[in-house]
C-alpha cells in the first residue's frame, strides 16, 4: 500500500529495539485498562474487560505507535482491520483501521544510510535529480522520484531498515497483545493467520520477489487496452530497493466526479481483473488499498501497482471458489453450504446459529450477481446490511473457527474491490461478467 507522507519519524531498528518498543506499548495499554476499571468502579459500574482495553486512550496509543513502528507490526494491523469481524471485535477492528491512514517516513539521514548499504556510498553521482522527500509512505517501505543521468523517470521503493529481521519477533509480539482477555475468544486458534501473515510479509519484505511477481503481471497484462503496469529497472533494484518506471497518473478514487460510463467502465474491468486471478491466471495480489490503483487520463488506462503481496491460487481452491459461484448464482442452498464449507467458511463443529447467520450474509451478498440488470454500487444499502449482520455475530463472542489464511486473503481483494466500485458509485452487470468462469 502506498500512501502520501505526512511527516518524518525514524524506523526503530533491530529486533530488541523494536520489542522493547512493542513492550512498552502493551504495557501502557495494561496500565490504560487499570485506569478505565476504577473510573467505571468509581461511577459505581462494574468492570468489562471489553469495555476496558478497547478505549479512545487505546485507540491514540495502538495507531500512535504502531504507525511509527512500521513494518511487520503496522502491516499485520492493516491487515486485520480487513476481517470484517470474522476475527476481531469491531471496535479492534476500527483501531486497526485507523493504522491505513498513517503514512510517517523516515528521516533523510536514515535513507541516506540505507542507500548507501544497498547502492555503495557516491550512489547519488548516477542521479541527475533525486528527490529526498518521498511522495508516498507505507508499512514497509517509502517511494521516491528520482531520475537517472542517462534520463529515465523513476519511483524508487526503499524499505524501511530492519523491517525484514524483525518480521517474526513483530508478529509473535502483536500476537500476545491480541492474546489479552476480551479481544479474541479464548478458544480461537490465530496460529495459522499467523503464520501466513509471517510467510506473505517475508515474501513483501524481498523486494526482488516483488520485481518477479511484477514481471509476472506485465506478462499476464500484456497488450492490455485495459490496465498499465510500471516496467522493473532491474540495475537499481535490490532485495531492498525496487526500481520502476514513473507513472504520471490520478489517484483512481478521484474519478467519481467522472462521467459515469467511465466509473463502469473502471469498476467492470477490475471486478473482472478479479476473476482473471482467481480463475485464469490463479495469481492473485491481494492488497486491495485505493492507493494501489491508478488512472491514466491519457491512455484512458488503469495504473496497477504494487506486487508485493502476490498469492498462487492453489487448483483446488479455485474450483472450490467456482463451485461457490456456480451454487450462489443457482440460488442452490445446499450446493452453497457445501462449497462454504469446503472453503472453510465454517467447520464441521460450528454452531448452527452461526452458520445460519453466515449463510443468510452470503445469501444477502450474492443477490447482486444474480439480478440480469445492472448492479447500481451508489444505490443500495448492502453494505450497511452486511455490517449489521456481521456486528450481530460478532456480539455472540462465541466463534472458534477461522477460515483458511487464503480464504482471507481473497475474501479481502473481493471486498475491497466492492468498496471501490462503491465509491466509484459504478453501474455493473455483473452475472454476464461472472458467467463466463463458471
Amino acid at each position: 500500500m502506498l500512501r502520501k507522507g505526512h511527516g518524518a519519524h525514524p524506523v526503530p531498528g533491530g529486533r530488541i529495539g523494536r520489542m522493547l518498543r512493542l513492550g512498552g506499548m502493551t504495557s501502557g495499554i495494561l496500565g490504560d485498562m487499570v485506569a478505565s476499571g476504577v473510573r467505571q468502579m468509581a461511577q459505581g459500574e462494574r468492570p468489562r474487560l471489553p469495555d476496558m482495553l478497547l478505549t479512545p486512550a487505546t485507540a491514540r496509543r495502538m495507531t500512535r505507535d504502531l504507525g511509527r513502528m512500521r513494518g511487520a507490526a503496522m502491516k499485520l494491523g492493516q491487515m486485520l482491520s480487513m476481517d470484517t469481524g470474522l476475527v476481531l471485535p469491531p471496535e479492534m477492528t476500527a483501531i486497526m483501521a485507523a493504522l491505513r491512514e498513517e503514512a510517517l517516513h523516515m528521516p533523510p539521514k536514515q535513507l541516506q544510510g540505507v542507500l548507501n548499504a544497498e547502492w555503495g556510498e557516491g550512489w547519488h553521482k548516477r542521479f541527475a535529480r533525486f528527490d529526498v522527500r518521498p511522495f508516498a509512505a507505507a508499512s514497509i517501505g517509502q517511494v521516491h522520484r528520482a531520475q537517472t543521468r542517462d534520463g529515465r523517470d523513476l519511483a524508487i521503493k526503499v524499505q524501511y531498515p530492519g523491517v525484514r529481521a524483525s518480521i517474526d519477533s513483530d508478529i509473535d509480539n502483536v500476537a500476545t497483545l491480541l492474546r489479552l482477555p476480551g479481544l479474541v475468544p479464548r478458544e480461537t486458534d490465530l496460529t495459522p493467520i499467523l503464520r501466513e501473515a509471517k510467510r506473505q510479509l517475508h515474501r513483501e519484505a524481498d523486494y526482488l520477489s516483488e520485481a518477479r511477481n511484477l514481471a509476472a503481471f506485465r506478462d499476464l497484462l500484456d497488450g492490455s487496452d485495459a490496465f498499465r503496469l510500471p516496467e522493473l529497472h532491474a540495475d537499481l533494484s535490490t532485495p531492498q530497493v525496487l526500481a520502476m518506471s514513473y507513472v504520471e497518473s490520478r489517484p483512481i478514487d478521484a474519478l467519481a466526479q467522472a462521467p459515469q460510463a467511465l466509473r463502469d467502465h473502471v469498476a467492470a474491468r477490475l471486478i473482472d481483473l478479479v476473476l482473471r486471478e482467481l480463475f485464469t491466471f490463479r495469481l492473485m495480489q491481494t492488497d486491495p488499498n485505493f492507493a494501489n490503483y491508478r488512472f491514466d487520463p491519457v491512455s484512458v488506462r488503469i495504473v496497477l501497482l504494487d506486487f508485493g503481496a502476490v498469492m498462487a491460487v492453489e487448483p483446488g481452491h479455485a474450483e472450490d471458489f467456482r463451485r461457490l459461484l456456480n451454487a450462489a448464482l443457482d440460488a442452490e442452498a445446499e450446493a452453497i453450504r457445501s462449497a462454504m464449507l469446503g472453503i472453510g467458511y465454517f467447520g464441521a463443529a460450528t454452531a448452527p446459529r452461526r452458520e445460519a447467520l453466515l449463510m443468510e450474509m452470503f445469501d444477502a451478498a450474492m443477490a447482486p450477481l444474480r439480478q440480469a440488470e445492472p448492479f447500481d454500487f451508489g444505490q443500495t444499502d448492502l453494505l450497511e446490511r452486511l455490517r449489521d449482520m456481521g456486528l450481530a455475530m460478532a456480539d455472540e463472542r462465541d466463534l472458534t473457527h477461522v477460515p483458511p489464511p487464503a480464504t482471507l486473503f481473497i475474501h479481502r481483494k473481493i471486498g475491497g474491490i466492492y468498496l471501490l466500485a462503491a465509491r466509484l458509485k459504478a453501474r455493473v452487470g455483473l452475472r454476464p461478467m461472472l458467467e463466463r468462469y463458471r
